[in-house]
């Protein structure tokens, strides 16, 4: 079956890859349930169900093209009806769009880890909606366009540390897993490749405003080029004395984590002392 570009399909034609991909995922044991974005064909399918034969834990399939949701229900079994001593072996596919799915109804509510080979032109937003729902996800494998895996592990002041390392980031913790050629695909994208692994960090509550956290995240790296004094003006228009200061000549690639949770403190206090 051919790949469709309105879908971005890219489909893996190495199965030691593959099989990685689905040995990387570490809290299975914990977290007894996963949940795969885009199995396409089945390859990382294939292997997720040979792991359950060790390792029994409920899979989920979510796909948004009908003709591998017939093809998935064609060659992998569903699970079979529970019962106190039967162990979940098999795949339920769902065939919606996982950007639209409600991931509080696919397990009851229960946690979950995330994995695929995500498509590219969503990826980001995959990102951003595992964060949305970290409370049910503690850990993420995925195959990304290697860029934008770059960014998401991305140390503070390289070129690629941006907006996605730092809102990722605060939440968990990443490292890249293997770099994949583009000849690994069929057909093959135009692109590089990697997987990484996230893993939720035990301490979530950043110590600020989150919603503030974000925007200031991203006004900072508005115009990357610029220093701090000139793309966080609008924070500060009731005290521009405070973009006097040394911290405010950098550029926001040089920030840590730590750093951006700290400017967001301050600006909350400078709110509460102007709203007294």
């Amino acid at each position: 079956m051919q790949a469709k570009k309105s879908f971005g399909q890219h489909f893996l034609n190495r199965l030691d890859i593959a099989e990685s991909i689905a040995q990387s995922l570490t809290l299975i044991h914990d977290t007894p349930r996963v949940l795969e974005v885009g199995p396409g064909q089945g390859m990382l399918t294939n292997f997720l169900i040979n792991r359950q034969k060790t390792e029994p834990f409920e899979l989920v399939a979510v796909e948004a093209d009908k003709d591998m949701v017939s093809l998935l229900h064609k060659n992998y079994p569903p699970p079979p009806p529970l019962s106190i001593n039967a162990e979940q072996q098999g795949v339920k596919v769902l065939f919606e769009d996982f950007m639209k799915t409600d991931l509080t109804k696919v397990f009851n509510g229960q946690s979950f880890c995330l994995i695929g080979n995500f498509p590219y032109n969503i990826s980001s937003q995959i990102l951003f909606k595992m964060v949305d729902n970290r409370t049910l996800i503690p850990e993420m494998v995925g195959m990304f366009q290697k860029e934008v895996a770059d960014r998401v592990v991305s140390k503070p002041g390289g070129k690629v540390y941006g907006i996605i390392s730092v809102l990722i980031q605060a939440f968990y913790e990443g490292k890249t897993i293997i770099n994949v050629d583009k000849s690994c695909f069929t057909p093959p994208p135009k692109v590089q490749s990697s997987v990484i692994r996230l893993v939720r960090k035990d301490h979530q509550d950043l110590g600020c405003d989150e919603k503030l956290f974000k925007q200031v995240v991203k006004q900072a790296f508005s115009q990357r080029r610029k220093m701090l004094r000139n793309t966080l003006k609008p924070f500060f228009l009731k005290d521009p004395l405070v973009l006097t200061d040394n911290f405010y000549t950098r550029r926001p690639e040089t920030l840590s984590l730590e750093e951006y949770i700290a400017l967001t403190q301050q600006i909350e206090k400078l709110r509460l002392t102007n709203n007294e």
